[in-house]
């Protein structure tokens, strides 16, 4: 599908302005410090969490596992440094803001990896199940955000076909950097973690998507793929959520899908700039994913940068790096359109975390009535109808909400971005979701308990 100057593009979506890249676009990836305690959550991906291998007092090596996945949807946890375990806690998620196992890490010794890891392998000499394997093993998850374990994504199941890998530089969201400045600095590694990805699929073809103003990355890595044929890179018009699933497969490929399916059921497989170094890590050199690079950035700080930051890490070591400007009022985990607003200081990185954002001069308002203008209409890049989506939300009319498929619903933020009314829809759609949740888990309890108790009851006669 052709955009704006014959880019690559797709239906709806809205075009938050780009020169909030410029803080942080020109700054090379430099390493974090370590910090002396890390604070890694159990649960960081989607999917069941993983469950502690560890308990307090036990010495742990960097790269070791310290939480073990409890399901095929799940992901291992590792330690991102050498230590001791001081305790096992609960913290507040970034993200869901549940409260979550923690275990809590003092940094001692050196900075070795555990026994069997950092070891390079023949790429050429590995099966499809040895790469899956490798990336299971190293716990990686989809680092665009969605933490979706990517050895799951590898693993089409039997009857599903996919002849497709599309690798997602996009990066649309505005002020991050971290995707961008890697396809810079390790063209080299992400077009191999690329290769390998298809190897691992048994693909002939795969897509490097990136939005045009990003064209010094583009060149790059059209260089390092050479003249291999199975390998094509697309320049995508600058436009939000140009990166999404959905949207970046209907962009390059023309196929379509319902929202509620998953990017197999159009033959194809999407991963993005972090993930594929990551796998490229897991599968080259036996590395877990113990940390990645991370964008700090916004009006709010004195110095935008791009740190190779270790999971787990208190986000005040990364804000100390930068500075954080007096008047600074709002940090968000990710970017503006999709991240998760903060209500203190004192949270830590997870393996989601690609950016943090802070901001001054943020501000309230007061939300109004939809006038039906219809601008969040022709913003979704799904189709839907969020006007009212919202009204149904907000009036906890969820019958309503669900006839005009609130499932579907990415949340995005195109709607709330282009509201002339000011109103919260994004947030609505999710508590509705929140509340749907919490209706689901309480009938399947009382159904639950219902069985047991005819249970009890045929027992006693």
């Amino acid at each position: 599908m052709a955009g704006f100057g014959g880019l690559k593009s797709f239906r709806g979506g809205v075009h938050p302005s780009d020169d909030w890249k410029s803080l942080a676009k020109d700054k090379a990836i430099t390493s974090a410090p370590l910090p002396e305690t890390v604070y890694v959550l159990t649960a960081q991906n989607i999917g069941a969490p993983s469950k502690p291998v560890v308990a307090k007092g036990d010495k742990v090596k960097k790269g070791q596992k310290i939480a073990e996945a409890t399901g095929f949807i799940s992901a291992h946890v590792h330690a991102p440094v050498s230590g001791e375990v001081k305790e096992i806690t609960f913290r507040p998620h970034p993200v869901t803001g549940a409260s979550t196992p923690t275990i809590v890490i003092q940094r001692g010794g050196d900075d070795d990896w555990a026994p069997g890891l950092n070891k390079e392998t023949d790429i050429n000499a590995l099966s499809q199940e040895d790469i899956r394997n490798l990336i299971k093993e190293a716990g990686i998850v989809g680092l665009g955000g969605a933490a979706f374990p990517s050895h799951v994504k590898l693993s089409p199941p039997p009857g599903k076909t996919v002849d497709t890998v599309i690798l997602n530089g996009a990066e649309c969201e505005p002020y991050l950097t971290c995707d961008y400045r890697q396809m810079l600095e390790r063209t080299g590694e992400i077009v191999e973690g690329l290769r390998i990805i298809m190897k691992c699929l048994g693909v002939s073809i795969a897509y490097v998507g990136i939005e045009a103003n990003k064209a010094d990355a583009y060149d790059k890595i059209k260089s390092a793929v050479g003249g291999d044929p199975s390998i094509k890179i697309v320049l995508l018009e600058v436009k939000y959520p140009q990166g999404a699933e959905h949207q970046l497969i209907k962009a390059i490929t023309g196929r379509e899908f319902k929202p509620t399916q998953l990017p197999l059921e159009a033959g194809c497989v999407v991963h993005n700039i972090s993930t594929t170094y990551a796998i490229y890590e897991a599968v080259k050199w036996k590395r877990p994913l113990i940390e990645r690079v991370v964008t700090v950035t916004g009006d709010g700080v004195e110095n935008p940068g791009n740190f190779v930051t270790r999971v787990g890490t208190p986000i005040e070591n990364l804000l100390s790096l930068t500075g954080i400007k007096k008047d600074a009022n709002k940090l968000i985990f990710g970017g503006p359109m999709m991240g998760i607003a903060q209500s203190v200081i004192g949270g830590n990185t997870v393996k989601g975390t690609g950016g943090i954002l802070v901001m001054r001069g943020a501000e309230t308002w007061e939300s109004h009535a939809c006038i039906r203008c219809g601008k969040c209409i022709e913003a979704c890049p799904y189709g839907l109808n969020p006007s009212y989506l919202s009204i149904f939300c907000e009036a906890e009319n969820f019958q309503g909400a669900m006839e005009y498929n609130l499932k579907e619903c990415k949340e995005c933020g195109c709607c709330t971005y282009v509201c002339t009314s000011r109103r919260p829809i994004v947030h609505l759609i999710k508590m509705a979701k929140y509340d749907l949740g919490r209706q689901k888990a309480r009938a399947q309890a009382k159904q639950k308990a219902e069985e047991a108790k005819k249970e009890v009851a045929a027992a006693s006669k």
